[in-house]
């Protein structure tokens, strides 16, 4: 399924930054990056109805409840309060069995909830509702650690940032990647997200790195196939390993040697995507020299194994072909 058509659903007690993330990734004209547009609707009760948000403004939807349903992805922000107006839940419910993707960001999870869709399904919230939510809906499969959960044409995701991976993981799964990072680029979506949490998305050089320094991840980002060390890399910026090393987290947050391996694992992933080549390639191609080696860290990093990936996200081939050469 491609998304064309994009509507979220707005109701009153809409949480701002989680309504704002899905408009930043589906409501934005990007074409002029080579982008697609999406048909993009902001759903409430009723148009032209002010609607109150969690913060003291108030949303004027422009579209009403119908135009959900038909919708390549209906998009849930975090809404706070449990009274849900039950036209808008027979909207959800009706969308959803009429082929629309639900997506939905922090507690938007619990309207999905009331509309029947988390039934003996895998899902997440944020961590400070999950256990509400397995009590409210308990025959729902709550996963308390991830960031969300892809359960093919429902995805929950956990609070607030969470919802841009959510959203990033949508897009590449049915658009793929380069659009994807494409968008991601234009958000500045942050190089690393703590706490070892695996996730699809981009790590773009970061947006706080100096004039100065910028050439230098610039020229490791194009030898990533030759052997680094921090000594060597150190020697060609003309600093002493220390001092380099020192910088280097200052302008990147990672190790020198931890953001070679997280650049090494993207230039495999999209390897993976983009090409039919097989992993022993890809893994000299990296920098990571043997296939052993790529699958370790691959693994480490994204959360699932090359051949695993490139069956969910190869679009050279078919399934099978993709996974021979992994």
């Amino acid at each position: 399924m491609t998304i064309k058509s994009v509507s979220a659903l707005v109701l009153d007690e809409l949480a701002i930054f989680e309504f704002g993330v899905i408009c930043e990734v589906f409501g934005i004209d990007r074409s002029a990056d080579g982008v697609p547009n999406f048909d993009f609707k902001v759903c409430g009760p009723e148009a032209g109805k002010p609607l109150r948000t969690s913060v003291g403004a108030t949303i004027i939807p422009d579209h009403g409840l119908d135009d959900l349903v038909g919708a390549d992805l209906v998009a849930i922000p975090a809404i706070g309060g449990s009274d849900y107006l039950p036209e808008a839940l027979e909207a959800i419910k009706a969308a959803a069995d009429s082929g629309s993707i639900i997506l939905t960001v922090c507690s938007g999870a619990f309207v999905a909830g009331a509309a029947g869709l988390l039934d003996n399904r895998p899902c997440t919230t944020h961590w400070m509702h999950a256990d509400d939510l397995a009590r409210q809906y308990p025959t729902a499969k709550v996963d308390r650690n991830v960031l969300f959960v892809d359960d093919g044409n429902l995805i929950t995701s956990a609070g607030t940032a969470a919802g841009i991976d959510a959203c990033l993981h949508l897009v590449r799964r049915e658009l793929g990647s380069e659009v994807t990072n494409k968008i991601a680029r234009r958000m500045v979506v942050p190089p690393q997200r703590d706490g070892g949490q695996r996730q699809y998305i981009d790590q773009p050089i970061p947006v706080r790195c100096s004039e100065r320094f910028a050439p230098h991840l610039d020229w490791i980002l194009a030898n990533l196939d030759q052997p680094h060390t921090v000594a060597s890399l150190a020697d060609r910026a003309h600093m002493s390993g220390r001092t380099f090393a020192r910088r280097f987290v200052e302008e990147t947050g990672r190790t020198p040697m931890q953001w070679v391996t997280d650049q090494r694992v993207l230039y495999a992933r999209t390897l993976l995507e983009e090409t039919d080549l097989d992993v022993d390639r890809i893994a000299e191609r990296s920098g990571f020299g043997t296939a052993t080696l790529l699958r370790h860290h691959f693994r480490r990093i994204i959360g699932v194994t090359p051949s695993d990936y490139r069956r969910r996200f190869c679009c050279t081939g078919s399934d099978d072909e993709a996974a021979a050469t992994a």
